[in-house]
């Protein structure tokens, strides 16, 4: 702490007193607000509140009007929203001189506000979880929305500070840290810093090629661990020790939203989450809206289970049972834009082919053994990367599929069970029942 304090004594004796003037990254702020957006509504997210309180301060200074900042120390963040987004939170008693125009903010806003009045975010600094960046345009993109388009900015480091902290590049590592730890198919994971640049400023396409909404699972599942264990450390020792088959149940305030959730592995090492009705009917395929079902916190207490709360895990063991075993099943591959879905489409497409590059029966044979390894295995790392890198690039689909031939051929194309061809039972997890709170 000494060293740490010492340290920061001689930055300062160093660098000199602070001066607003040169801040660039608040100059162009202001410069937009004053300019390009003069007359629209702006939400600011940043990550520390004393950063929000300077960009506040300095805004007002500079002569901005209908300014408001909210952070976690902010007694009521609710008035302060209803005052900047009359219109989407039916506040029709707020007159035009008492709302905001611009909202400066934490990742407190992030969830749960209503925002779109606005169309504009403004990213002053870069989160670790791209999840944060989704949640920031999910309060301004959403229903009510009236403009057609929703404009997000991301303020990235100078070139010449890059090149000393090297932020972009720390940043791309940890989240592709995060993809090891978790596994994806997801486009993010196997980019390069000019895609990362791409998912900051939302450049178009970028966010738009995964269906059904699931385009960050990973990095939410990662957060909701990081958030969880930041919060409580104990929970990295208990949590592992827990007994597969553990269960639960909790409140929700929508008769909609009930039933149960099994979370199971499959014998080839893929993790599914099954959500059935009371009656047994799926409530969604979509892993991710199946996820964020299953929010709660420490606070929230458990309640006594539906009655038939065993019997629906037993339905979603046997659905997932189902899933595996038909090969003629889509959904084990991911959405339709992983790479181990496109690819089973290339080679399929090409074993079905009367002529093609494949002459012989024993290439022929070849080609359903690979296709059955990708189906039934997760990819190796390294093939995953490389194949999906050559399926972005629009490579010769000939060569893709040759490529795909010699790594299995080599063993390098899947992660194979010590003994192929042993079948185990799906293993149930855990679960998670959800009974209507009147």
């Amino acid at each position: 702490m000494k060293k740490d304090c010492e340290t920061l004594i001689e930055m300062i004796k160093l660098c000199g007193d602070w001066d607003q003037a040169t801040d660039q990254k608040l100059n162009l702020l202001y410069d937009m607000l004053t300019g390009s957006h003069k007359d629209e509504k702006v939400v600011v997210f940043t990550q520390y509140s004393d950063t929000a309180n300077y960009i506040y301060r300095e805004l007002k200074r500079r002569g901005l009007k209908q300014l408001s900042v909210v952070t976690g120390g902010c007694d009521n963040p609710t008035a302060e929203v209803e005052k900047f987004s009359p219109v989407s939170n039916e506040r029709t008693d707020i007159t035009p001189d008492e709302q905001y125009r611009v909202m400066i903010a934490t990742d407190v806003l992030s969830e749960g506000q209503n925002l779109q009045d606005s169309h504009i975010i403004v990213n002053f600094d870069l989160p670790w979880a791209i999840i944060r960046l989704i949640q920031r345009a999910g309060r301004v993109d959403r229903i009510g929305q009236k403009e057609d388009q929703i404009y997000c900015y991301s303020f990235f480091p100078a070139d010449g500070v890059e090149k000393i902290i090297s932020l972009r590049e720390r940043l791309n590592n940890r989240i592709n840290q995060n993809a090891n730890i978790i596994g994806s198919d997801e486009i993010f994971f196997e980019g390069n810093e000019q895609n990362l640049r791409d998912m900051f400023n939302e450049k178009a396409g970028t966010l738009d090629d995964e269906d059904d909404g699931d385009v960050d699972l990973s990095s939410q599942a990662f957060q909701i661990w990081k958030n969880a264990t930041d919060a409580n450390p104990k929970l990295k020792e208990i949590i592992p020790q827990l007994q597969n088959m553990v269960y639960s149940t909790k409140a929700v305030e929508d008769a909609g939203n009930t039933g149960v959730i099994t979370y199971a592995r499959t014998y080839n090492d893929f993790d599914v989450l099954t959500w059935l009705a009371p009656d047994g009917t799926v409530m969604s395929h979509s892993q991710k809206k199946i996820l964020q079902a299953m929010q709660c916190s420490l606070a929230d207490p458990w309640i006594e289970p539906l009655a038939n709360h065993h019997e629906l895990v037993c339905q979603a063991v046997e659905q997932v049972e189902r899933e595996t075993a038909d090969p003629t099943t889509a959904g084990i591959l991911g959405n339709r834009f992983s790479t181990r879905y496109r690819l089973v489409e290339l080679l399929d497409h090409y074993y079905k082919q009367d002529t093609n590059i494949f002459f012989g029966e024993e290439d022929k044979e070849d080609l359903k053994l690979a296709i059955d390894d990708i189906y039934n295995y997760p990819l190796l790392d390294s093939a995953k990367l490389t194949i999906g890198q050559m399926l972005r690039r629009n490579q010769n689909n000939d060569e893709i599929v040759q490529y795909v031939l010699d790594l299995r051929k080599s063993g390098a194309l899947c992660r194979l069970p010590v003994e192929e061809n042993t079948y185990r039972d799906p293993v149930i997890v855990c679960s998670l029942g959800m009974q209507y709170n009147k």
